[in-house]
């Protein structure tokens, strides 16, 4: 057996834990995988798909008027909506506010949203197909060939990118804190791409490569762990996921900086969803 037989096997067998990992999280209750609407909020209280109760915005706050009849409980404490209740987020935050429907009162989950400074809401349906037909995303075979060295140039400070998103009528910034320098084998150049601050010094980055379209959804995204104190890092491309619009056409998912393009096939990673909406 060769020297190098032992390695490849540890790569593969943590690869194989992080896919587990991975398509567990897409398969869980009220995730990526149960959208089923996305509808901007008017400024007349007014009905709107799928939701029971009447929907606004003043541009501030969001408002909902229910009645008990409508059956929706807070998700937060499962109280009863029962008259008008109202709540104000900042641009692209978040909030599981209402749920209803199932037998226990919580198959759909509504989350209100701000995104462009506009407020919307989105149902997450534990009934949607996307999620009971899942079984798991399609992905290349592992590939060590795809772990990568590489070294992060970081900016002397954060630099906004305007972007655009999954949704066309939602522009996006990508807050740049540096770039993630390497090689790709056959090519005679370096590849540089933009890369995102994650939560305790580790670094994602969305790019664009000849895979898109064909194999591969338009873009993907690969975190990078923390650099290391001389600035290399490694990319394992076979750890290439989707944005949550592969599977969906209700996200509002970042696209990448201009220029942030693998000039290759990268058969590395996620592949385009077997069962995605379209």
């Amino acid at each position: 057996m060769s020297s190098t037989a032992p390695a490849h096997n540890a790569q593969l067998e943590r690869w194989q834990r992080f896919r587990n990992g991975r398509n567990d999280a897409l398969a869980a209750d009220h995730g990526w995988l149960t959208l089923t609407s996305f509808q901007w909020l008017e400024s007349t209280p007014a009905a709107v798909e799928l939701v029971p109760g009447l929907w606004s915005t003043d541009g501030t706050t969001a408002t909902l008027t229910a009645s008990a009849d409508d059956r929706l409980t807070l998700v937060e404490t499962g109280t009863p909506v029962d008259g008008t209740i109202s709540a104000t987020l900042e641009d692209e935050e978040s909030l599981m506010w209402v749920q209803f429907g199932g037998a226990d009162g919580t198959e759909v989950v509504v989350e209100l949203a701000m995104r462009a400074d506009k407020y919307a809401i989105r149902t997450r349906d534990n009934s949607s197909p996307v999620l009971t037909e899942f079984d798991a995303v399609p992905t290349y075979d592992f590939n060590p060939g795809w772990v990568i060295e590489g070294r992060f140039e970081a900016h002397p400070e954060p630099v906004d990118v305007p972007i655009g998103t999954a949704n066309p009528l939602v522009d996006g910034v990508h807050r740049s804190v540096g770039e993630i320098v390497f090689r790709v084998p056959g090519l005679p150049h370096e590849i540089r791409l933009h890369a995102e601050a994650e939560k305790l010094g580790a670094l994602n980055v969305t790019f664009h490569d000849e895979t898109n379209g064909n194999t591969t959804d338009e873009w993907r995204k690969l975190a990078v762990a923390r650099p290391r104190p001389d600035g290399s890092v490694v990319l394992d491309f076979n750890r290439s996921i989707n944005y949550p619009s592969a599977f969906t056409p209700y996200g509002t998912c970042p696209m990448p900086v201009a220029g942030n393009s693998i000039d290759v096939a990268v058969e590395a990673g996620e592949k385009l969803p077997a069962d995605r909406i379209v």
